[in-house]
Formats: structure tokens, C-alpha cells, sequence
């Protein structure tokens, strides 16, 4: 991985067997990022993505594994229980243009991966929901409409 910082913003480059979220993580904690949006695409060559269903508060996930494109990778980045908290999502297209996208859980780089990580001043936690079954943001000073 190399990356640069132009204002509030980090371009990243990951490189070929990188792993993304591996990778971001890395990234945030050398750079203490707490807060940031996270954007963007290349080439991987696996890709573990999931859906998550409400009633069962399981996640379903699947591999694939061959040339694929990230036609879309996006995020944000906040903090839970005092770590590098990622929420990314991504859909990738396959060798016959056949999307498949959700959650991600791995992406591994095949050939070079583009981020902008547009870091936030500030700080924005995680919370347990238990109705629901997943971690949501929680706001100190929030408002409620």
C-alpha cells in the first residue's frame, strides 16, 4: 500500500494479494483516522461479500473467486469501543458483466485497488442494537427528528 494526503483527503493505492479492508484498517490506525468516508474501485480477484437478513440477524455470505472489477466500493469509518470500526460495502463485476455486491467481509487485490478516504474531524461511535442485531451509529450530540 502507498497513499498520500492532500488536505482532508487520502489517496490510496493498494497493490496485487493486498487485502482491502486489511489494508483501510492499517491505514486508520497508523493515521489515527476516526471518522472518514471511504470510495473506491479496481480489480480484485476474490471477493467475500454478504447480506444481512432482519429476522434471523444473520448475515449470508458468499465467495467469489475470478477476475472481477469493483465497479463500486463505499463506506464510512467510525470508532467502537475504542477501534477502527469499517462499514463497506461494494459490487463487483464478473468476466461475463454480472454484478454481485453487499457487505464486504475480504476483498484481495489482483492487479491495483483506488481509495479516497476523506477523513472527518471528530468522532462517530458504535452502538450494539439488539432489536435489530447490528452495530449502529451512536451520537454524543446527535439530533433526533
Amino acid at each position: 500500500m502507498e497513499y498520500q494526503k492532500l488536505g482532508d483527503t487520502y489517496f490510496v493505492r493498494l497493490d496485487r494479494g493486498e487485502e482491502v479492508l486489511d489494508r483501510l484498517t492499517a491505514l486508520c490506525r497508523k493515521e489515527d483516522i476516526t471518522l472518514a468516508q471511504v470510495d473506491g474501485l479496481g480489480a480484485v480477484d476474490e471477493a467475500t461479500v454478504c447480506v444481512y437478513d432482519v429476522p434471523s440477524k444473520q448475515f449470508f455470505r458468499k465467495t467469489f473467486s475470478e477476475p472481477m472489477e469493483i465497479s463500486n466500493l463505499c463506506g464510512t469509518v467510525t470508532q467502537m469501543n475504542g477501534e477502527v470500526y469499517l462499514h463497506i460495502h461494494a459490487t463487483v463485476c464478473d468476466g461475463q458483466l454480472n454484478a454481485h455486491g453487499g457487505h464486504v467481509n475480504a476483498l484481495r487485490v489482483s492487479a491495483t485497488c483506488e481509495l479516497t478516504v476523506r477523513a472527518v474531524p471528530g468522532s462517530v461511535g458504535r452502538v450494539h442494537d439488539d432489536s435489530i442485531g447490528l452495530n449502529i451509529f451512536s451520537f454524543e450530540n446527535g439530533t433526533r427528528l
